[in-house]
């Protein structure tokens, strides 16, 4: 090879180990450095998103500078196809290298909604409903076209949820988080129904189901949760009517103004236990596991009477004469 082309390639060769060189500093430069984009950010990866995609989109948030070396590490590293899909918190001061690989660890935001005991299911949806962080699909729904949604078509919505705190990744949808509920709720209620006290005398699952949103309703205090059982058992067992101003109060809806009239306790709705025997038709709220237990597991005491004593507690009684002095002490003032 004469002199000058010898020179030439070499010269070439020089420049271009130099430019390798240079280009593997920047890079592992690059990799090494933190991103620079503030306190950090939210960031959601959806389904069809591709490891390019991602990349340009992190530039155009001004998050990464120089997407394509991303893409190369990913694919040098073989995991461009397994990042996860969902919403990620991106810390400040990350490295590009620290991104990729919580991107792909599926380390993803959860959200969380609670639903309270006690609650309706009109309640229920509103909370879904307001929930930014679910996707919505049944906003358009009528209650009987959601259970159907649910595969419960024709099945009476109240009380079939279970009231509990949820997490939950960004994008589920509505109807899959009460998909959960509801099984979280049948299982609840399986494993109480069969560990029922031998002698209850109700029929199946659903009616402890209703016994204990009543229950859940009248009281809030764990200690009287199985003498108020025990108040509506005894009185099913002898045909007596419930009398619970919560059914009373379901029964009449939107007509309910907060205060409960004589001319409220003779309405004739099918949930007026004042005007008929035996349990609602439905469940009237979302128990709580302590109330499906106590339905289950009433107290073997003798009351059937029971009135609110101010407190948040109530006064139970045995007799009707105990039970009218006792209204007469907390509800009258005293008054005859």
């Amino acid at each position: 090879m004469p002199k000058t082309l010898y020179r030439i390639s070499s010269v070439l060769l020089l420049i271009g180990g130099l430019v390798l060189v240079g280009f593997a500093l920047d890079v592992r430069h690059f990799l090494a450095t933190p991103l620079e984009f503030g306190s950090g950010v939210r960031y959601i990866i959806k389904p069809n998103d591709s490891v390019h995609s991602i990349a340009n989109s992190l530039k155009v948030r001004g998050i990464l500078t120089k997407p394509y070396y991303l893409i190369g590490l990913a694919k040098w590293k073989q995991v461009a196809g397994k990042i996860k899909v969902g919403e990620y918190q991106i810390p400040a001061m990350i490295t590009p290298e620290e991104l990729l690989d919580l991107l792909v660890s599926g380390d993803v935001i959860q959200h969380s909604l609670t639903l309270i005991e006690g609650w309706t299911f009109d309640e229920v949806m509103r909370a879904v409903n307001d929930n930014q962080n679910l996707t919505h699909t049944l906003n358009d729904y009528s209650v009987a076209e959601i259970m159907d949604r649910l595969g419960l078509a024709g099945q009476h919505p109240e009380g079939r949820f279970y009231p509990d705190t949820y997490h939950f990744t960004h994008g589920t949808t509505d109807l899959e988080f009460l998909k959960r509920s509801y099984r979280q709720m049948q299982s609840i209620l399986a494993q109480e129904w069969a560990q029922r006290a031998k002698d209850t005398p109700l029929k199946t699952a659903y009616e402890a189901l209703i016994l204990a949103s009543i229950i859940e309703r009248e009281t809030n205090v764990d200690a009287e949760r199985a003498q108020v059982s025990g108040v509506f058992i005894r009185r099913l067992q002898r045909g007596m009517r419930l009398q619970t101003d919560p059914t009373v109060i379901y029964g009449l809806g939107k007509k309910f103004d907060g205060n409960i009239r004589r001319k409220d306790l003779r309405h004739d709705t099918p949930y007026n236990t004042y005007v008929h025997k035996g349990l609602p038709p439905t469940p009237i709220a979302m128990p709580s596991v302590k109330s499906i237990h106590a339905a289950l597991h009433p107290d073997s005491g003798k009351s059937i009477y029971f009135v609110a004593k101010g407190d948040g507690t109530h006064q139970f009684s045995e007799t009707l004469q105990q039970h009218n002095a006792a209204v007469r002490k907390y509800q009258l003032g005293g008054k005859r």
